[in-house]
Formats: structure tokens, sequence, C-alpha cells
């Protein structure tokens, strides 16, 4: 039987084969990309026409605000790798939580949310939902007991992030969705670190799916977007309040810059997975490094629970050290082949020596977060290497 005899009795396509894949559409004129759909609106040719579209056809383009050709094609293939039913694109993936956060609650509800979350999503509930009533708890994620004691009886969402972004611990994500719905909540995460390749949390029981695609989806360097994906009615009650209000849309040419890097993002992760596991490994037999932060490594407090809920890793992590923190930034500047800078998911390597926030109480040292890029591990290695000889 070939491949496609296969897929057509109902075997689902691989990832990459859902990213690379298109259907041939003659409204493109056979283009291998899609068109960048750079018009803020579309025309009808009959006013007839139109109030039929309006009335009838939620998905047909009208304003850029709303729907555009270009986001929707993303949107389509975001939603299919991920497993989810629909998703819905935004400017940046700050846009997309947040959106999607004032969607899920009103005033008088409360949130629980993991207290190591991405530093700007914990502002939000610390700092501007609490105007509009809406309050929070923050609990160790790694302890099911302190989520289960965070619970109210106005709970309303819980919000994960598995692995977090800094020391990189987990949830039990089928442990918390099954806690969430026997509260009435839902269910939402940032997967932006394992990826659709690495990590489906609709397979657990969670209910919407974020990603900051500027990370490894758009893989560049070049792009700021976020998605949500979820069921179609979740994501039409997003869509048909805060998304077209607070109006923090994609633009066309982030979409199709977006989808360029979405087509070899499998082959990617493939290789970030490979490179970050060695430099990691190596990591932990260097001296002045007093523990490595990577869900990959046996190491990893929750090394069994990973390889239950991912099925691979990416190439962001951190490691503390026993080193003063004036001295550690030195050991950063004389990186070679590093670059000082936030973010990561493009193809260079980043450090950053952050300052600590509320939550990360646990660490015993200065913590230094490392992302591995696509270059050659060992040149990484002994980059690390000669930048400690250096200092020390």
């Amino acid at each position: 039987m070939s491949e496609t005899e296969k897929i057509a009795a109902g075997r689902t396509p691989d990832p990459q084969t859902v990213v690379v894949h298109d259907k041939h559409d003659e409204r493109h004129q056979g283009s291998v990309t899609v068109p960048q759909y750079q018009t803020s609106l579309f025309s009808f040719a009959t006013h007839a026409e139109f109030d039929h579209a309006a009335a009838e056809e939620p998905d047909r383009p009208m304003y850029s605000r709303g729907n555009n050709p270009t986001v929707q094609q993303l949107e389509q293939r975001l939603a299919e790798l991920q497993g989810g039913e629909k998703a819905r694109c935004f400017a940046s993936g700050m846009a997309a939580i947040s959106t999607a956060i004032l969607a899920a609650v009103r005033t008088g509800d409360h949130i629980v949310c993991v207290s190591q979350v991405y530093g700007p999503t914990r502002k939000l509930l610390e700092n501007f939902l609490p105007k509009f009533g809406v309050e929070h708890t923050f609990a160790d994620g790694t302890s099911l007991d302190a989520v289960r004691s965070a619970v109210r009886a106005n709970t309303k969402l819980f919000y994960l992030e598995s692995p977090t972004s800094l020391l990189f611990q987990l949830q039990d994500l089928k442990a918390c969705t099954e806690l969430a719905k026997s509260a009435g909540a839902l269910t939402y995460i940032d997967n932006t670190w394992a990826t659709p390749c690495f990590q489906n949390p609709f397979a657990l029981g969670v209910d919407l799916v974020l990603h900051s695609t500027s990370k490894f989806i758009g893989g560049h360097s070049d792009s700021v977007g976020g998605v949500a994906i979820g069921s179609k009615e979740l994501i039409g009650r997003i869509n048909e309040s805060e998304y077209l209000l607070l109006g923090g849309v994609m633009t066309p040419h982030t979409a199709s810059l977006t989808m360029r890097g979405l087509r070899t993002l499998p082959l990617r992760m493939e290789r970030f997975e490979k490179n970050g596991l060695r430099v990691a490994e190596a990591m932990e037999q260097l001296p002045h490094v007093l523990k490595v932060h990577h869900p990959g490594l046996p190491s990893h407090p929750q090394y069994e629970l990973g390889k239950e809920q991912m099925s691979g890793y990416s190439s962001l992590f951190a490691f503390e050290t026993d080193l003063p923190v004036d001295v550690i930034k030195r050991w950063a500047d004389h990186l070679e082949y590093f670059r000082i800078g936030v973010s990561w998911g493009g193809y260079e390597s980043l450090v950053t020596v952050p300052a600590l926030p509320e939550g990360y109480e646990s660490a015993s040292g200065p913590v230094v977060r490392l992302y591995i890029g696509l270059e050659d591990p060992q040149l990484l290695i002994e980059d690390i290497k000669q930048a400690f000889e250096k200092v020390t």
C-alpha cells in the first residue's frame, strides 16, 4: 500500500507532511506558497452577496481585522499540527494569552496559575486583572496538592506552562485537567517550549493551547506573533468578543513569514533536540555548574513525567552556578558563539543571566539560561569551556 493509500485509509500524516503539503488551490493560480493578501478589506459584487456572507459565512474575509486568507491558511495548518479544531493567530504571544484569558473570566472569577509562569503573564494576573475584579492564586505546579489547595468555589481557569521557561518545571497535565474539570474550570497551557511536535496537550484534556509563534514556529527571529488553538466553540467565543474588540491581529506579512518557518519546524526540532541534550549533558560535567535544568536529562526530578507527556525536548534550558552574578555575567561576555539576548527559537544560540523573579526561591545560585541553536554542539561546548577558563 502506498503512503497516499495509507493516508486515505485513515492513517494520519506525519508532522512534516502536515506542514509541507498543500492541496492544489486554483484561487492562488497554482502558487506553491500562499500569497500575501495585503489588503484591508474584501469587496462584494452585490449587496445580496454581502448580506449572505455577513449572516451565513463567518470565515468569509470581509475586513482583515477579522479574517485574512493568508492568516487563515496559517491558522488552519497550526490547528491541524497541534490536533485542535480551530486556531486564531495574534500580533504577539502576549496578545494571544491576554485575549484568551480575558475571554474566560469576568468580575468575581478566580484563576489558578503555576508560580513559575512566563513573567508578562504573571504581570497580567497581578497588575491588570485585579482592576476588573478577577482574582488569582499562584501554585507550585510540581505539586498536585498545591494546585488542589489553590482551587476556590469561583475558580474558572487553570493556567499552565509545561515546562516553564526558566527552571523548566513540569505539571502533571492529565491530573491538572481532571482537577479543573471537577471544579468546572477551563484549562489553558502555554505550549511554546515543547511545540506541537513534542507535546499534544489536547490528548491530556487541556481545553486551549497557546504558543508564541515568535519562537520555534517562526524559527528565524524575524517575526512576532501568537496563536490560540482549541475547539471551534471555544475559539468562536474568543473570536466573537475579545479578539475583534481588542484588535491584536496578525498581519498577512507576519503570517507569511511564520508559515515559511512552520514548513521546516519538525526538521528543525529534531536538530534542536539533539543539540540541546548534547550541550546539557556536557554542562553537567563542568566545574561551577551546580545543577542543569533540562527535562530531557535523567537528573531532572520530573524526567519520568516528561517521558509520559512529551515525545521530545527542545533546546532551551538553564543551569545554576556557584559563581557570583558579576563573574557569570563576565563569563557570558566571553562566549563567542552565543549572543546575549532574550527570546529564543531561532537559528542562533543565546545566553542570559536573568534576575530571578518571585516564585524562583528554589534556585541555590545564580541561574543562567541557554538557548542552543543550530550550530555545531561540540563547538558550543568548547566555547562554554573557554569562557569558564577565562573567568576562573
